[in-house]
């Protein structure tokens, strides 16, 4: 079986909730739609949600992120914060954040053992006492948590004896392995939807999940949104090794199709036949928007030739202009009067 570059752009419209018939009711679905929502901007959820929904709403993004909690940020795939589904949560978490958990613990005790001479009963010691404040406030930001707990106030060293030599507090580093580790999560922001201080508040502990069987639901997710794709788009998606990939789309049944210029793809089983192209359709998509991000081989939505314009060389886009599943421009804001432009 075949798919055409013209099919995959029409499946972009559809799946991912892009063409006016195919949009959302709300937030959780437009992430869903996508799989997850890059959160490391936190303009970009609200963006990219509002994009995919029939009623836009920045209030009705607010309610899934903050007040339903119907969507949840998480440090996974290939090390970046998405706001994906509670229902979805479970499975990212056990396929990528448990792995990241632990190496971020790891990476800080070697950093308070070495450099500081602190050890894991003071780090036991400084997490008890960050949650202990949020028990008692409900929410807070870090440098209210620092305030109400002066432990978190002790400085640290980092790369002692090098010309990186910095002295740094401990606060922020002890409160992001909280947060990997599911204790506690990011909250409303302090300020506007635009505002990158935020608030945390206690998160929310999963049960214990085979990262096989977890690997593979996030695996099944993708292809349903972005197959067909290959398994080095979905490795670089989800920054796995290869092996861990193919195992993923083995355990799904992913099935293989041809693919322009004699690559091999991959759909769910069955999802090989041919869609409806939707009704024309334009959108204005911020940057690190999910679809723009889905594959590392962008060339039947992009040609090469423009790529550097839009994306750096660690694959990160800015905003894209899109019609029928092309990009066709990008978006920039003039620093001259910081108006937008296309």
């Amino acid at each position: 079986m075949r798919i055409s570059d013209e099919q995959r752009r029409a499946r972009i419209g559809i799946r991912h909730a892009l063409a006016p018939k195919s949009r959302t009711a709300g937030a959780e679905e437009a992430a869903e739609a996508v799989v997850a929502l890059h959160a490391t901007d936190p303009a970009t959820v609200f963006l990219s949600a509002c994009a995919r929904m029939r009623e836009p709403s920045v209030a009705a993004v607010e309610r899934a992120l903050y007040d339903d909690v119907r969507l949840v940020k998480l440090l996974s795939m290939r090390r970046t914060i998405f706001a994906v589904s509670t229902e979805l949560a479970p499975y990212v978490d056990a396929a990528a954040a448990r792995a990241i958990a632990v190496k971020e613990r790891k990476t800080l005790l070697k950093h308070l053992r070495d450099w500081n001479d602190l050890d894991e009963a003071w780090l036991a010691e400084a997490e008890k006492a960050a949650y202990a404040v949020l028990e008692e406030k409900g929410e807070a930001t870090g440098a209210e948590i620092s305030a109400a707990a002066p432990i978190l106030r002790t400085k640290i060293t980092v790369f002692p004896g090098s010309k990186q030599e910095t002295e740094q507090g401990v606060a922020t580093r002890v409160l992001r392995v909280l947060a990997v580790d599911g204790h506690i999560r990011r909250g409303r922001p302090r300020g506007s939807w635009t505002s990158s201080q935020f608030r945390w508040t206690a998160g929310v502990e999963y049960p214990p999940m085979a990262v096989e069987v977890a690997q593979a639901e996030v695996a099944r997710r993708w292809l349903g949104a972005y197959g067909p794709g290959t398994e080095a788009d979905f490795k670089w998606w989800s920054g796995w090794t290869l092996t861990a990939a193919r195992k993923a789309f083995k355990a799904v049944g992913a099935e293989a199709v041809k693919l322009e210029l004699g690559r091999t793809g991959y759909v769910l089983p069955g999802d090989a036949d041919a869609v409806a192209a939707p009704e024309p359709w334009a959108a204005l998509l911020p940057g690190l928007d999910p679809t723009a991000m889905g594959w590392q081989d962008r060339d039947f939505f992009l040609a090469a030739e423009h790529r550097p314009a839009l994306f750096d060389r660690a694959g990160n886009v800015g905003p894209t202009v899109w019609w029928n599943g092309e990009v066709v421009g990008g978006g920039a804001q003039r620093a001259s009067d910081g108006e937008g432009c296309l």
